[in-house]
């Protein structure tokens, strides 16, 4: 099946992110301090650079889809969806924010939903995906969003992922 990220939404035009939108990520970024308090390591436009390239093991670039979702030409969310990993049944959010502005509205909430039901249609059975334990803030918004914790914990130097899974 085709991908077209536009479909992972009917009220928010999404589209791949690039090189020229690392700036208006970084603001973001840093709108959202919490999150990165817990990485214990500061965003900047290189760490964003590294996060838009890198791909975990066997997966093709074709897979890996960094997007934003804009609402009247502002950046309202990003997302890093890897589909098909950790196997060819599951679509790994490898990352996802909300401008911290918008938070608490249930934009991101439904953001996910619709990402997650267009995965769903594109044959998908799974999502997947890890946040840094002991950020709250995170795994509430998981945990609401139908994610449970799998058990499975990564260590990851300075923090340990919980990682989650919720059925599609």
């Amino acid at each position: 099946m085709e991908i077209n990220v536009q479909d992972f939404s009917g009220k928010f035009e999404v589209r791949r992110l690039q090189e020229k939108d690392i700036e208006e990520i970084h603001e973001l970024c840093l709108g959202n301090p919490v999150y990165y308090e817990h990485m214990k390591s500061p965003v900047s436009a290189d760490s964003i650079r590294e996060d838009m390239k890198a791909l975990p093991p066997g997966v093709e670039w074709e897979d890996k889809f960094y997007i934003g979702h804009y609402q009247d030409g502002k950046l309202v969310a990003v997302t890093d969806l890897i589909l098909g990993y950790p196997d060819l049944q599951t679509a790994w959010i490898g990352f996802f924010m909300m401008n911290r502005k918008l938070q608490g509205r249930g934009i991101g909430s439904g953001i996910v939903a619709d990402m997650l039901n267009y995965i769903k249609s594109a044959g998908f059975m799974y999502a997947g995906l890890g946040y840094v334990k002991g950020n709250n803030q995170s795994g509430s918004f998981w945990r609401k969003n139908g994610f449970v914790p799998t058990g499975a914990e990564r260590e990851n130097g300075d923090y340990t992922v919980v990682v989650m899974r919720r059925e599609l």
